[in-house]
């Protein structure tokens, strides 16, 4: 049966049925970035926690068990490739 609807970028969390102690997971479910699949899994606010604090705190996992991208560092340049920021201006701008 084909799908109904695009999923991509969506998601959704269930109750825990099997909670059994406090470190496990208020709710589970997944959600889809970019054509990627994730298991999320997320815990309710703490009791007496301020009201500033989340009201979910989230655990995301790719469902492929490949770790997910991390994003490069500002100025730095993936191995084997050339910096395109180290190369000569070939113009320069005119000043009037």
């Amino acid at each position: 049966m084909a799908k109904e609807y695009d999923e991509t970028n969506r998601g959704s969390i269930w109750k825990n049925e099997r909670k059994e102690t406090d470190k496990h997971p208020d709710f589970t479910g997944s959600m889809n970035v970019d054509g990627a699949d994730y298991w999320v899994s997320a815990w309710k606010r703490k009791e007496g926690a301020s009201d500033k604090s989340p009201a979910l705190s989230f655990s995301v996992k790719k469902k492929d068990g490949k770790a997910p991208p991390q994003r490069a560092a500002v100025g730095s340049t993936p191995a084997g490739k050339a910096n395109v920021y180290d190369d000569e201006i070939p113009f320069a701008a005119e000043f009037r």
